[in-house]
């Protein structure tokens, strides 16, 4: 990318500085480059000089004007100034910026692809959902995000795993494995009181009528704890093939689903509880065992397994870690969790250091909470249900695209508004509608030039000289450097700015600028540039799971 080769040729300039006395020998900051604002301030800036002003003891604007001074000529650039009260401006040369097209259009689908990862191994677990009952909006959030953000590693040279863990042991399990076989025996007329911690909702007792519908009374004729232990495993597997189902109307695969309770029968989950006893990071007091976290920056000692014999979800998770780093050997490992989970990370990462793991190799993601709103006013309960919002319903009525593009919108940590009406809207403020008709437009005039005959693959793209070619150009060559900062930060929401930005981009050159005219030779080059649009945002519309329509 251009700004890693300006970046260079700054710290070249820096050391040719410092080495004839120009600047004093002093630790020089690592040089960036950003996008400033406004365009009259170039295409690129750095801060550079600002950074070493207090360590050289000299003003930003005379470092600036000695850095400048040293950098060579540069074909890219036809520009490079400084700028009060210490930025070093760059423009691009436009013959350089109109080249660009070509290169997109010989990297084609590729384009934007990099080798941040250079094939390491990563593992994004995201949903993992207790499979006890459908899902709700909150979890359509996270559901988005990982499999947007598993595109993204991949387009940057990952392998990518993407994993479900099914929570299919436990407490929980236990109390959803009771509570419907309480509503088992309610549906067949028998007199039942439900447990203080029983599972509610309209869910389970329809889920218990139909067992009872299917199965009868043949639940009855086996010892309770083994009808509960059935019933549970049943309604499990009924819940999670909603889920899939659900996760499938949302566009998100998974390579792998995980059992929790795989861990306990193989015997992994002992043999990791005896690991940390040995290694002196847990500890039985009163037939209750303790993660004994002091050593490891953690003041707040958890629970791993419970004096009842009953193990914890951190105790599970401990082990299921030790498999995702240990035994399948991943070098790095992703969690999306939802808010509830926040304060579950300081733990979990004290837990990966005692298994002897680097904690940076585990990365953690908090998704925050969804409003749902019908314009001004808040939506909290299905008007079906009486009850929360099931990701299901959502789906149905605004689209599984305005369900993914709208929660990537904003990033993870942030609380977010979803506005039903406006999601459903077609019209330009819909963002993902909007984005859609640049695709929309995008490929009526390319079947336009097919249904004319006009081969442009031969074009001069040197015609491309209006500032409104040269804006959308510009906005194209950004591909690469938008998928590096989504891969390095973990960031899927910048992908839907980008796609924005660069819908008006070319929806303002489509307004000012017409492509299939009597001029042969500069419909050959808007052709081009159309057809590189195309590349760039069928590719951003991909990675966000969203379909690319050809009419609208």
């Amino acid at each position: 990318m251009l700004k890693y080769k300006l970046a260079q040729l700054l710290e070249e300039a820096l050391a040719e500085a410092a080495a004839r006395k120009m600047l004093p020998q002093v630790a020089f900051p690592e040089v960036n480059l950003e996008h400033p604002q406004k365009p009259e301030h170039g295409d690129y800036a750095s801060p550079i000089a600002l950074k070493l002003s207090r360590s050289v003891g000299l003003n930003p604007l005379k470092i600036a004007e000695i850095l400048v001074s040293l950098l060579p000529p540069l074909e890219e650039v036809e520009e490079v100034w400084v700028a009060p009260p210490g930025f070093i401006n760059f423009r691009l040369r436009k013959s350089w910026l109109i080249q660009q097209t070509e290169e997109i259009l010989k990297a084609g689908e590729a384009y934007g692809d990099l080798d941040l990862g250079q094939g390491r191994r990563v593992q994004v677990e995201f949903v993992s959902v207790n499979p006890t009952g459908p899902l709700h909006v909150g979890h359509g959030r996270g559901a988005v995000l990982g499999s947007t953000l598993s595109n993204i590693l991949r387009a940057c040279g990952f392998e990518v795993e993407r994993e479900y863990y099914i929570n299919d042991a436990g407490n929980q399990i236990e109390i959803f494995s009771r509570s419907l076989y309480s509503r088992y025996r309610q549906a067949l007329g028998l007199p039942v009181e439900l447990p203080p911690d029983a599972y509610q909702g309209e869910y389970l007792l329809k889920l218990a009528q139909e067992i009872a519908h299917e199965r009868g009374n043949s639940l009855l004729q086996l010892p309770e704890e083994e009808a509960i232990r059935q019933i549970g495993h049943l309604g499990v597997q009924r819940f999670l093939q909603i889920i899939k189902q659900d996760l499938e109307m949302l566009r998100v695969e998974f390579d792998n689903w995980f059992s929790e309770s795989s861990l306990y029968e193989s015997g992994l989950f002992d043999k990791v509880m005896n690991l940390l006893q040995e290694k002196g990071f847990a500890e039985k007091r009163d037939g209750t065992l303790w993660f004994t976290s002091a050593e490891l920056g953690e003041d707040k000692e958890a629970v791993l397994i419970r004096s009842s014999g009953m193990p914890t979800y951190f105790a599970s998770d401990i082990a299921y870690h030790y498999d995702k780093f240990l035994v399948r050997g991943f070098d790095e490992v992703i969690n999306i969790w939802g808010a509830d989970h926040q304060g579950h990370v300081s733990r979990m990462l004290a837990a990966v250091r005692a298994l002897g793991v680097p904690p940076e190799r585990l990365k953690i993601i908090i998704s925050q909470m969804v409003n749902l709103r019908r314009g001004e006013e808040e939506v909290k309960v299905s008007k079906r249900t009486g009850e929360l919002i099931t990701l299901r319903e959502l789906v149905e009525e605004v689209g599984a695209d305005a369900c993914r593009f709208f929660f990537l919108s904003r990033s993870a940590d942030s609380q977010m508004d979803f506005d039903l009406e406006l999601a459903k809207r077609q019209a330009p403020e819909n963002p993902v509608y909007y984005v859609q008709y640049a695709h929309a437009r995008i490929s009526g005039i390319l079947r336009l030039a097919r249904e004319r005959g006009i081969d442009y693959h031969g074009g001069d793209v040197s015609h491309l000289q209006e500032e409104a070619e040269l804006g959308l150009i510009s906005k194209l060559v950004l591909l690469p450097e938008v998928l590096e900062l989504a891969a390095l930060n973990l960031e899927p929401h910048h992908l839907p700015h980008y796609a924005q930005e660069l819908a008006v981009a070319f929806h303002n050159f489509y307004e000012k600028c017409r492509v299939v005219s009597s001029d042969g030779a500069l419909t050959q080059a808007r052709l081009k540039l159309v057809e590189a649009t195309r590349l760039v945002l069928t590719k951003l519309l991909k990675l966000m799971g969203i379909t690319a329509p050809e009419r609208m």
